[in-house]
């Protein structure tokens, strides 16, 4: 088959450093070609120098031909012709992509009269003929609005709108799901699905996200330290690499379907209880005088159990609540409603003694550790600096850093050294190490391997496995991403719009998922195995939309407008959806009509 695109010994340098060294491939017509490896690998740079995308200290040197027309070193009229004709980008942030004072649909239309001669009226309805392919609900509205009124997956939909437009040869496609829940990935990779069938076009498709890349490409290359260095179909490269790399690369990624062996936890004493939490925000208008105009209601019925040496995960999309539970939690004052127990003691009940005592032994850990660390400060006074605040002494500080550091797998002569000097997984046993000097008896993990590449996220995921083994610590760990959470969980508790629907220990919920909503989350999770991805996208749960706004109580069951379920039921099980809301008693699901289903 001809190439559409031929890439050829291409080599970036940025200020006179090697980002992309000797890079070649192919794209035939209608053809998916992955491009994966960790942050800095030059994935992004390779595909960003093909549009001549990359900024002005870059140098590009080979080639990169479309149809036999060199692209590198084309000048600017010649390229402006192309970009968005016959090749279209789909950038990672859609939302810096679209300008916002324009409203989206004027943007696609746009797009549309830059290559073809048609009037205003027809490029307007073209415009909206392409957010109603992409899935956009009521598209002819949906165009009048702006970027910043479009969620997260509805922007990066219609960044695929904008690029199918001019029905282009190529798409490169750069990391177009990083920043998306799992559920609206899925209904993103449906839609680029959609823009290669009904465009015939090549797509190259850059990620970091091996169960993307299985479930999408029909080859792939691997590209390390700027270099390809393995291609083949992605049966084979997925199936039998021969790169000691590559296998690395595969080996690492956590797998939804890879159950491991668990020892039998003992039934240790509660560590916390929390039933019905709720957390309401005041949602404001204007500038100079600020009113209130109504609410968000960011948490609206949680319940969790941990129990000393037990890891319990929380999990769900972008705004369900997770990170303000934690937060709420970490206060250490009275709920807004509901209750907690803390170790055994009651949470604004408590004098000031006392809840110093109950902080001692809390720990937390960021997403961010460049964010959560002081740059200012070396590494062994960040790690000192809680012991300092409770009161220690400068030589008790100056015993625990080196036995702290050695613990979380750093050297103690580094203590002098600052954060930046660290890579990023480096710096989170930095924050662990923090974290562990006040010796807490449960720690609290906000997202915190969801910023690592996968090989330095696994090694942070073991390091946590074993100081929970040797110190006997709870973990109260909050994340998106399900495999992790198979990996490091014992008990899982998912929630949907501030409130807890379901929860058990992790094997029975993966396994034998009993709520919609757990089922479509588990069932959109890809898997780095590219023939188990082609028999699952036929059983896949694609929700509809995104989640509801937070700023509204919901009568009954709030998860019924996206449920799978719900259309197939009866007009009375349907009116008692609508109006009883469904409580979660222990472990279960909080559905009226729950019921097993197998999805991984």
């Amino acid at each position: 088959m001809t190439p559409v695109l031929e890439v050829a010994g291409l080599d970036v340098d940025f200020d006179g450093r090697p980002a992309v060294r000797d890079v070649s491939f192919s794209l035939a017509r209608g053809e998916v070609l992955g491009l994966v490896g960790e942050s800095g690998s030059g994935k992004s740079a390779t595909a960003l120098a093909v549009l001549g995308l990359l900024p002005d200290n870059a140098a590009v040197r080979g080639s990169a031909r479309l149809d036999g027309q060199e692209l590198i070193g084309a000048g600017e009229r010649a390229l402006t012709r192309i970009r968005g004709s016959r090749v279209a980008m789909v950038f990672q942030d859609p939302l810096s992509a679209f300008t916002p004072v324009y409203r989206i649909g004027d943007q696609i239309a746009e797009a549309v009269r830059a290559h073809q001669d048609v009037s205003r009226e027809r490029a307007r309805e073209r415009a909206v003929e392409l957010l109603d392919l992409v899935g956009i609900p009521e598209p002819a509205v949906r165009a009048r609005a702006f970027p910043h009124e479009f969620s997260g997956g509805m922007r990066q939909r219609a960044m695929i709108a904008m690029a199918m437009a001019n029905e282009p040869d190529v798409i490169l496609a750069d990391e177009p799901t990083t920043a998306l829940d799992v559920t609206i990935q899925a209904q993103v990779l449906d839609v680029l699905r959609t823009a290669r069938r009904e465009t015939g076009a090549a797509v190259l498709l850059v990620s970091h996200d091996l169960g993307v890349i299985a479930g999408m490409a029909d080859r792939v290359a691997v590209m390390h330290e700027g270099r390809v260095v393995e291609s083949g179909t992605a049966d084979e490269v997925f199936a039998r690499p021969r790169e000691p790399y590559t296998r690395k690369l595969i080996g690492a990624v956590p797998r939804l379907d890879d159950a491991r062996p668990r020892a039998e936890l003992p039934a240790g004493e509660p560590v916390l209880k929390v039933r019905g939490l709720t957390k309401t925000y005041p949602l404001l208008k204007g500038s100079a005088f600020k009113r209130r105009v109504g609410s968000v209601y960011a948490v609206d019925g949680i319940d969790l159990d941990i129990r000393r040496g037990e890891t319990l995960a929380l999990v769900g999309e972008s705004g369900s609540g997770k990170s303000t539970t934690l937060f709420e939690l970490l206060e250490l004052a009275a709920p807004e409603g509901g209750s907690v127990e803390l170790f055994g003691r009651r949470l604004g009940t408590l004098g000031t003694s006392e809840l110093r005592a109950l902080r001692r032994r809390l720990g937390i850990v960021f997403q961010d550790p460049m964010a959560s660390l002081d740059p200012r400060m070396p590494v062994g006074d960040i790690i000192g600096e809680p012991l300092r605040t409770q009161g220690a002494d400068r030589a008790t500080v100056a015993r625990r850093i080196p036995g702290l550091l050695t613990q979380v797998g750093l050297d103690p002569a580094h203590a002098e050294r600052f954060p930046h000097e660290f890579s990023g997984g480096q710096r989170q046993r930095i924050a662990i190490a923090r974290a562990l000097s006040v010796e807490p008896e449960l720690l609290v993990l906000d997202e915190p391997v969801s910023a690592l590449d996968v090989s330095v996220q696994a090694g942070v995921l073991d390091l946590l496995d074993r100081l929970k083994t040797e110190l006997g610590l709870a973990y109260l760990f909050v994340s998106h991403d399900l495999s992790v959470v198979r990996h490091i969980a014992d008990r899982v508790s998912v929630v949907y719009l501030g409130r807890s629907v379901e929860a058990g220990p992790v094997e029975e919920v993966f396994e034998r998922p009993r709520h919609p909503y757990t089922q479509a989350l588990l069932s959109a999770v890809p898997l780095p195995d590219p023939e188990r991805e082609r028999a699952r996208q036929r059983t896949r749960i694609l929700l509809a939309g995104d989640p509801p706004s937070p700023t509204r109580r919901y009568e009954g069951c709030r998860f019924r407008a996206r449920c799978p379920l719900y259309t197939g039921l009866a007009e009375e099980e349907r009116k008692r959806c609508a109006h009883d809301v469904p409580v979660l008693e222990g472990d279960g699901a909080a559905c009226h009509f729950a019921r097993v289903r197998e999805v991984i």
